[in-house]
């Protein structure tokens, strides 16, 4: 009898799950994005907004709170009602690269939040002036190596993706250079153009302008195929560095113990919006490469990049605290 009403109760909950995620939702949609307005995270976040408002019904909005990387807005996120009415733009930043490097991150991304997808990832490609001396990354090692910690590198500020990226190739070359950081990738560039800094590491839509209009270089982007966004670059493995990868990514996430109703719900959507002809001209544009992936593989890829990124961090030394 015991186990006849624990099976009842178990289709009664699976049921109530189910219509309450063939009504949501009823109200608003807020998705908290943990940068300031333009970024790449903000960007995305908009397109998805204004996809799921006209695929879904309701108005879903970007709120943002910038701060410390991103932990400021996802720490606000945590502490949202787990009803679906609160989201967050779960990139690599806040969910990836944080836990590696601030021991005292105000939340968890594994314990503390629901994955719902990964939406986009945007390759990291390292660059040089267009009037550098190197035009390969064998020469640009050749060069640290006869120079150890002499040669400087920009990044888009300590702990960020571009900064790890750099440490992990030093890592991977064998080679010791000078880390040099900045605010952004404005900055960045701007003294990689003008000769202040030889090199850094940035994302392919951070660079594609540049490197179009002939301003920059790129040596070698850091996935395993070549970017289609960048066909002529060859890919850092391919240069001698077998299984070097870095890639920033986006996606979505909610408060812990939302329904899984619910999350399987808005992990469909993302599905549907990356089919939309509008959404992958938008990416295009933007150079995000579309992913898509199940909930549980995008818990699974968030506790890989923590694992990366918290090797990379103890190797080289990077914190933030």
């Amino acid at each position: 009898m015991f186990a006849f009403r624990s099976l009842i109760a178990a289709v009664l909950v699976c049921l109530a799950g189910t219509a309450l995620a063939q009504a949501y939702p009823t109200k608003p949609v807020k998705i908290i994005v943990g940068f300031a307005p333009g970024s790449a995270t903000d960007i995305l976040a908009r397109l998805v907004a204004e996809q799921f408002t006209r695929s879904m019904g309701q108005s879903f909005v970007v709120e943002n709170k910038p701060g410390a990387g991103g932990s400021v807005g996802t720490a606000q996120a945590k502490e949202a009602a787990p009803d679906g009415y609160t989201l967050v733009a779960a990139g690599s930043g806040p969910f990836g690269i944080n836990p590696a490097i601030q021991s005292k991150l105000p939340y968890d991304p594994l314990r503390d939040f629901d994955a719902i997808g990964n939406i986009v990832v945007t390759p990291q490609v390292i660059v040089v002036s267009a009037s550098s001396p190197y035009k390969t990354l064998g020469e640009l090692v050749a060069a640290a190596k006869a120079k150890p910690g002499e040669i400087p590198y920009a990044s888009l500020g300590i702990g960020s993706t571009s900064h790890l990226t750099m440490e992990a190739f030093q890592s991977a070359a064998g080679v010791k250079l000078n880390h040099v950081p900045f605010k952004g990738s404005g900055d960045a560039q701007a003294a990689i153009i003008g000769g202040q800094v030889p090199m850094m590491s940035d994302t392919i839509p951070g660079v594609r302008a540049q490197v179009a209009a002939g301003k920059l270089r790129a040596l070698g982007v850091a996935i395993p195929r070549r970017s289609e966004f960048l066909p002529d670059v060859p890919t850092i493995a391919e240069q001698g560095y077998a299984g070097f990868e870095s890639v920033g990514w986006i996606g979505l996430a909610a408060p812990a113990k939302t329904p899984p109703a619910i999350l399987d719900k808005l992990n469909a959507e993302i599905r549907k919006m990356l089919q939309d002809p509008a959404v992958k001209a938008r990416f295009q544009q933007l150079a995000f490469e579309p992913v898509g992936d199940s909930r549980q593989e995008f818990t699974a890829f968030i506790r890989n990049e923590i694992a990366k990124w918290s090797k990379v961090a103890k190797e080289s030394g990077a914190r933030l605290d």
